[in-house]
Formats: structure tokens, sequence, C-alpha cells
């Protein structure tokens, strides 16, 4: 069956719980990048639009300390939130107790207040039955638009599942659309693009993907330990060693499958992990014993575009080289680019620096879905349930 979804609930006149992802990244108090608050909108403003009385909250990094709780406040979200909205935004210093229960019962129909973050109570990430039933209380129904927090089971997601109806807001909803859909039942042909550092982040995407993929583009650091399995040198390119003889087990699995691997070309050789290092690009057969590859080259972004030109649904995650140096971000960039041109075609990013370089190069119009889960899209890629939706009410 399928999920409900805020539209299938009656919420004027409601205390709306929302669950979302505001876990932005911060330096010095400051907010460094809102697109998970700016992701969380449209969902925001249909509760609001529709005179619901809307409860926020979310987590905010890792707090495993007193002097953590000190730089993960979530004050400065609820003042770029209130921006963004251009209303106020109520902030509330607590995770519970008279002075949120107060705040909530104060709250008009169309107005909204952000609590502190969920993660200053220790019991949040063991989902503690006692926590996630206090915050149930506090409201009438339960929105649940992080989706990336759906790979795990906590008090704030699962737990507050456990007593409300719930249904997922608009953009756990496209999560499941697109990125459920491509475990379901893609268009084909499908074709996915793995980046990243290492083999050992992919391994589950990699098998479900042979299963379901007509061809698994492969770059990143991640492809190295894939030549070396085929006999290629790497020089002092990142590698598994430990994972040579998995990279080989894949490519003859996907063989086996009907599912096409298929590996760069031609790499970006460096001497030094440096932007500011000289630099040649050459085959993948002449990569020097003192040679580092830190991206794909020229050829192979044609390659892979080539290989992407009649695909109807394409999923993406992982950049093709180092793209936090510039002088290594042109194989990402190309794919980005290639990706994004294409007619008819699911494009779909699986979160993370593929998401940022499409949002920095400004092509997040012509994708059909960036997902804000991380670990989350991983995992809903391998075919794994995830607890966050799980507990979302039925239709």
């Amino acid at each position: 069956m399928a999920k409900k979804i805020v539209t299938d609930l009656t919420v004027s006149g409601k205390r709306v719980l929302l669950r979302v992802d505001f876990n932005v990244p911060m330096k010095d108090g400051v907010i460094t990048n809102d697109n998970r608050i700016v992701a969380a909108l449209p969902t925001i403003n249909y509760l609001l639009d529709n005179g619901a009385k809307v409860i926020a909250f979310s987590h905010l990094g890792k707090v495993k300390t007193a002097e953590d709780k000190k730089t993960k406040s979530l004050k400065a979200v609820a003042e770029r939130l209130s921006e963004l909205l251009e209303k106020p935004v109520k902030f509330v210093a607590a995770t519970r107790g008279a002075e949120l229960e107060n705040a909530i019962a104060t709250l008009q129909d169309g107005a909204i207040l952000l609590f502190e973050n969920t993660r200053f109570e220790a019991g949040e990430t063991k989902n503690d039955e006692a926590l996630g039933a206090y915050w149930a209380s506090l409201g009438d129904l339960f929105v649940n638009d992080a989706f990336g927090t759906a790979h795990r089971a906590h008090a704030s997601n699962v737990g507050i599942a456990t007593h409300l109806e719930t249904a997922a807001g608009f953009l756990m909803e496209r999560e499941i659309r697109f990125i459920g859909g491509v475990v379901a039942a893609p268009k084909r042909p499908l074709v996915a693009i793995l980046g990243g550092a290492k083999v050992s982040d992919k391994i589950g995407v990699i098998e479900s993907l042979i299963d379901k993929a007509d061809k698994i583009l492969i770059g990143g650091g991640m492809m190295f330990t894939f030549l070396k399995a085929q006999g290629k040198p790497v020089g002092k390119s990142l590698l598994e060693e430990d994972k040579i003889a998995l990279a080989s087990a894949l490519l003859g699995k996907a063989a086996a499958r009907g599912a096409e691997i298929v590996l760069p070309v031609d790499v970006v050789l460096t001497k030094e992990f440096s932007n500011d290092a000289a630099s040649r690009t050459a085959s993948v057969d002449d990569i020097g014993a003192a040679e580092m590859g830190l991206d794909i080259g020229e050829r192979t972004v044609a390659l892979f575009s080539e290989q992407l030109k009649n695909a109807r649904t394409v999923v993406w995650n992982g950049p093709m080289g180092v793209f936090e140096m510039a002088n290594f971000a042109t194989g990402t960039i190309g794919v980005c680019k290639a990706i994004a041109q294409l007619d008819n075609c699911d494009t779909i990013i699986g979160g993370g620096d593929s998401a940022a370089a499409a949002i920095d190069l400004g092509f997040a119009d012509q994708f059909s879905h960036i997902s804000t889960g991380g670990g989350a899209s991983l995992e809903y890629l391998e075919g794994k349930q995830l607890p966050g939706i799980v507990a979302i009410s039925e239709k």
C-alpha cells in the first residue's frame, strides 16, 4: 500500500508535529548552506496555509557532551527560517517542559514554532519510548519530512509515529517516489553513476544495482580498486587492497547478470595531493608508480556522456574526483552537465557531494530529484527498509 502524505490529513486547527531535517552546516554560529531549510518550505507553507499549528523540530550535528550543546542550538536556524517564510518563527530553547508546553498551548492557527535540537535529549537516538510518547503528546498529527534520518529509528521519527497518525511531507514523498522507484520499478534503461572515495562505502548499493541497472558507471577514488582488479597500474592512487578481490567478483557478477560496469579510460594524474600540483591526463594503462589519480579525464567524460544518451532513469551518487579542489572537479562537472541535459529521463541525485555539485553549478532545476539524504539514500538504494518510512501510516 502507499504511504499517507500530508495532503491526506485534515490539518486545520490541529497541532501538527513536523519532523524536518535542519541538520545544516554552520561555522561560528552562522549557517553556511541553507539548502535543507529551503527544501522543507513546501511542506511548512502547506501546513501554515491550511491553518495548522506547526510544531517543527530537528536534530543538528552530534551531541555527546554539555559543551556540544553550546554550538548545536537551532536558534540560528529559526531565524533563517523566519526570513525565508517572511513571518515569525518562535524559537523555544527547550526539548520538553513547561516552556515548550505553554508555547504550544498559545500557538495560533497558521503559526509556527521550532523547538531545540532533539539530540539534546539523550534518549533521542536510542528511540526512548517515554521520550517518543512525550513528544507525541504535544501534537494531534505527525508529519515526517526528514528523509535524512529515515534510516535511523529515533524517538523523533519512529517513536512519535508509534502514537500518532503519521504522514510524509512533500520532501519525504518525493524521496519515496523517486529513490524508492529506482529500487521498485525504474524506467529503462537504468544507468547508475557511482563515485566517491571507497568501494566499501558503496558495496551494498553496487550489489543491489547489479540486479537492477542496465549499466553502472564508476568514477571517483573507488575506480582504482576496480582498475587494479583488472590488472591495471594505479600508482599511489587511493586503493583499498582488501577490496580488490571483491571488485573482481562484482565485475564478474555484473557480467553474468548482463549489467555492464563501465570504468574510466583516462585519469588526471599528479604527484601531490594539492590543488596547485602539476598534473597530466593519461590513459588508465599509463599511470606512473609515483602518480595518483584525482579525477576522471575528458575521454571518460565523453564515454560516460555517450553511455547516458538513451537512459530513461539515471541515479548518480558520488563525485568523479576530488571535487573540493577546483583543478580536479572537471570530471564531476562534466558528468553533472551530461545528466542535466538528458531529455525524457528521470534524473536522480543521491545526496552528498553530487547534490552539492548540481546545486552549486546551477543545474538543480534540471534534475528530476535531488535527495537530501546521505546514508538514507544509500540504504534506500540498497533496497533496505528504512524505519522512518516504515513508520509512516498507510493510506
